[in-house]
């Protein structure tokens, strides 16, 4: 375990499948850490690796990608949704590559999933004291992509997307205590996003959500300064940045598994191009690392 040390995910949809390569690194070098918090992809990513079920995410996001249940147009014209949120979150983990809820409420890791509550526009934090076993229904939650997935209701919240509002969630690592940070990014150095020119189908798509659209339409500003923030921490000490090198051939909703894979592949190299300075930076002897 390496102590007093944050893993901060984000998300991206397919492009997590970076992410997943990382975490496979991280697992097989029992890489682990006290404290994890993601959004969406990542928090997807983070649940098969705090319950250390090797391999499965690679399994779980390419494995089933030709499937159309899975991810297709044909779901969203039938269903409005354009990855099949009940197969993804309720026959996929319960039936065909059962997620082990075992192991993951034994793991001390502590695990923050960030959603977006449509009302207020801000995003709403869930850690196991708050959802206890039902750990699905909020990675649900916060992998629900505006205009491509249903509002999930947990509770008296309505959710979506917690990359909408929280798109890398550094400050709330900080905020539960943790100042020093590794995060891993699904976009490439230099990314920054541009503004949304969709505002007239964000308010046609969210009529009642009047913040949600605010939120959504600032949305690039968010992104853009969290990197640069964090990219000063890097400078500072406080955060190690894993991401990918160049920019990436794969979109949110890619179904090539040869480009997911090739991907997956690059986040596992670079995991382990970066092993001996997370372990430098962290404070770890190499047989301290072992022992752990």
């Amino acid at each position: 375990m390496i102590d007093q040390t944050g893993l901060v995910l984000e998300g991206g949809g397919m492009r997590g499948i970076y992410t997943a390569g990382v975490l496979e690194y991280f697992l097989e070098n029992d890489l682990h850490f006290p404290y994890v918090t993601g959004v969406s992809a990542g928090a997807c990513n983070a649940a098969s690796y705090i319950s250390r079920q090797a391999g499965r995410n690679k399994k779980v996001n390419i494995g089933f990608i030709r499937d159309p249940r899975y991810l297709s147009w044909k779901n969203y014209w039938k269903t409005g949704e354009l990855f099949g949120m009940d197969y993804v979150f309720d026959e996929i983990p319960n039936k065909l590559v059962p997620y082990d809820y075992k192991a993951f409420q034994s793991s001390e890791t502590e695990f923050v999933i960030g959603a977006t509550d449509c009302h207020s526009g801000k995003p709403r934090y869930f850690s196991r004291n708050d959802y206890g076993e039902d750990i699905l229904t909020i990675i649900r939650a916060s992998s629900s992509l505006p205009f491509f997935a249903p509002v999930v209701e947990y509770g008296e919240y309505h959710l979506l997307d917690g990359g909408i509002s929280d798109p890398i969630p550094i400050h709330k690592a900080e905020e539960d205590g943790f100042k020093k940070n590794i995060v891993v990014l699904t976009r490439n150095r230099g990314y920054y996003k541009k503004p949304s020119r969709f505002s007239f189908f964000i308010k046609r798509k969210y009529p009642h959500y009047p913040e949600l659209h605010k939120t959504l339409m600032n949305r690039y500003q968010v992104y853009n300064q969290t990197v640069k923030e964090l990219e000063e921490r890097e400078k500072e000490g406080k955060a190690l940045i894993i991401q990918p090198r160049l920019p990436l051939k794969v979109s949110r909703i890619e179904k090539d598994p040869n480009k997911l894979d090739e991907l997956y592949e690059q986040g596992y190299e670079d995991a382990k191009n970066k092993h001996s300075d997370i372990l430098k930076w962290a404070g770890i002897a190499p047989a301290e690392a072992i022992r752990s």
